[in-house]
């Protein structure tokens, strides 16, 4: 069955309020409401001006162990060719060696509209793909294909990485300090909280530069 890319619903006010903050302030406003989203092991290697983040709805797709030769990635082809503009993609590739992006993907990615790619796995190319502007996050470059090693099987199906489930749809939010997925279902509420916690901050910030010493104004 065709996986469906239907993302008419999704809450870009929502995800423009959230791209005001960084990953800490999101994911601390999640875990004050009983939340975990963080990617662990999964860092920036492609290219985002400073205090830039990306935050979009996911677009998943998983990889698994494949002695298929040439360039299997059609299942991966095709999730970046039918993701919404302003989307980011969530891959899991980490069932065996090899990158599965690097410049051709993130050109691919880029010229669709994408915000981001998302990777549990290797990545290559580094050079090219920042020269491109396109944030690529992985776990650590390499320069090892994929051919022969494993390919995308299933688009638009969750995933996990570590103690987080991504399904399509969820809100990515991703910068230099690392990657953040909040569930769908509680992406206002994170919103509502990220701004309580920016404003507290900010608050703080303004007293420390007043001179005030840190142990008097935090925790606020």
């Amino acid at each position: 069955m065709d996986p469906k890319f239907d993302y008419s619903d999704t809450d870009w006010d929502t995800i423009k309020r959230l791209s005001k903050w960084y990953s800490g302030d999101i994911h601390d406003s999640m875990e004050g409401l009983g939340l975990w989203g963080h990617l662990p092991g999964i860092s920036l290697f492609g290219k985002l001006k400073d205090g830039d983040v990306i935050c979009g709805p996911a677009v998943t797709v998983l990889f698994e162990p494949s002695d298929r030769k040439g360039e299997p990635q059609d299942v991966y082809h095709h999730a970046i060719d039918n993701a919404p503009e302003g989307g980011i993609m969530v891959v899991d590739a980490s069932c065996a060696d090899g990158a599965c992006s690097g410049e051709l993907m993130s050109t691919g990615a880029k010229v669709k509209g994408l915000a981001g790619t998302v990777v549990n796995g290797t990545v290559r190319d580094l050079p090219q793909v920042r020269e491109l502007g396109y944030p690529l996050f992985g776990t650590h470059p390499s320069p090892v294909g994929v051919t022969g090693k494993k390919e995308p099987k299933y688009s638009q199906v969750p995933i996990k990485i570590g103690e987080t489930t991504i399904k399509p749809g969820d809100i990515v939010f991703a910068d230099v300090d690392g990657v953040v997925v909040i569930p769908k279902e509680h992406a206002k509420a994170v919103a509502d909280a990220a701004e309580a916690l920016g404003a507290n901050e900010a608050a703080a910030r303004d007293r420390l530069l007043s001179g005030e010493k840190l142990q008097s104004v935090w925790p606020a």
